[in-house]
């Protein structure tokens, strides 16, 4: 894995994409401290299943049901009482 400055990277970009299209990882630093990583685009090419969980997950029946101090809070409910 190389590392090149933010400097290099603005200047070769070209160049460092080529490389890592080849399977190459790079590592862009700045004041040689590491902030981003080039790596290649890899496209799936099995699409996602739907229901691949079905079965592995439980949800309460009220998992959606808030206390109602709470639910009072996303309403702006009993701000006033507050100040």
């Amino acid at each position: 894995m190389s590392v090149v400055n933010v400097h290099e990277a603005k200047t070769h970009l070209s160049r460092l994409l080529e490389r890592v299209s080849a399977g190459e990882e790079i590592v862009i630093a700045k004041a040689g401290r590491p902030v981003a990583k080039l790596i290649p685009y890899d496209e799936s090419e099995e699409p996602r299943k739907m229901g691949a969980w079905k079965g592995r997950v439980w949800m309460a029946d009220d998992f959606d049901e808030l206390p109602p101090d709470l639910l009072a809070s996303f309403y702006g409910e009993g701000e006033d009482e507050k100040e």
